[in-house]
């Protein structure tokens, strides 16, 4: 009988220190369920012509729209469209983010705008939660690049530009120069003054997936948002790039090497910040 309590003592002890590894060194892998389309190719089509057949369609609409780096309110106002040969596959399929980056494996989350292609990618533990079009700052204004971290949100506020500017599911990165992302026109290239212009949906998915910075009652900085990267350039005075798509649909594509080359720099602070908001829940909780 003592023999057999000893047993399962023991056993009870190897399975809690198992367990107790597993949680420390085995990462939560998101399992999103996609459709892919059987083949990713462009065509260039007249606007009008492709509106009178397809605008009715919405699914049609949401791809071109993101291919196009547009809403749909602006779609109508381009002469030519980029026209993908497939739609049956999700939108992520149409954008250049690699669906995986084993490099971002232990980053429970980070959002990452390419400036050279227009787009956004969001990850969670090296896997691609969500991406979208996005029109970044103007030649005059540009986009500053490098590692942010989402601060304050507001479901509407007012722009720092302009008063008269409404900005909806707003969320900001850049507290002193007033930069952030936000629901706004997207007229299909860089336009706007510095801040990352986003559609309506996409706006609303990232305000609620980012995370708030927490300040204590002194207003002092206790724990910084969700890390934000922006990086590239944009060749302002040559034709819009993903153009090229026609020709070779993977020319734009960005590779999880890319991914891991711009975030290096900023992996070791990330991962530090990413503690202190882990332990400030923890302690928060108890």
């Amino acid at each position: 009988m003592k023999s057999n309590i000893l047993l399962l003592t023991i056993i009870s002890i190897v399975t809690l220190i198992s367990c107790k590894q597993n949680r420390t060194s085995v990462h939560q892998t998101k399992e999103i369920v996609r459709k892919q389309p059987k083949v990713v190719s462009y065509t260039m089509e007249n606007t009008k012509m492709w509106l009178k057949q397809n605008a009715t369609d919405s699914s049609k609409i949401e791809i071109v729209a993101a291919i196009n780096r547009t809403d749909k309110a602006n779609l109508s106002k381009l002469d030519y469209l980029l026209i993908p040969s497939d739609f049956d596959g999700d939108v992520v399929y149409y954008l250049p983010f690699p669906l995986k980056v084993d490099y971002l494996k232990d980053v429970a989350k980070v959002l990452i705008f390419s400036y050279p292609t227009q787009t956004f990618g969001a990850y969670e533990n090296g896997v691609l939660t969500y991406s979208g079009p996005t029109n970044m700052g103007r030649k005059k204004d540009k986009t500053p690049l490098g590692l942010f971290y989402t601060n304050w949100k507001a479901e509407q506020t007012t722009s720092t530009f302009d008063d008269e500017w409404e900005l909806k599911w707003n969320f900001n990165i850049e507290n002193k120069l007033g930069v952030g992302f936000h629901e706004y026109s997207l007229p299909g290239l860089p336009v706007s003054h510095s801040c990352l212009r986003l559609l309506q949906k996409d706006a609303k998915f990232l305000y609620e997936w980012a995370d708030q910075w927490i300040l204590d009652g002194k207003e002092e900085l206790k724990v910084k948002g969700t890390p934000v990267i922006v990086f590239g350039n944009y060749a302002y005075d040559e034709p819009k790039p993903w153009l090229q798509l026609v020709q070779n649909p993977k020319i734009i594509s960005i590779s999880a090497d890319e991914i891991e080359k711009q975030t290096t720099p900023f992996l070791k602070e990330i991962l530090e910040q990413q503690k202190i908001r882990a332990d400030f829940t923890e302690t928060a909780t108890k």
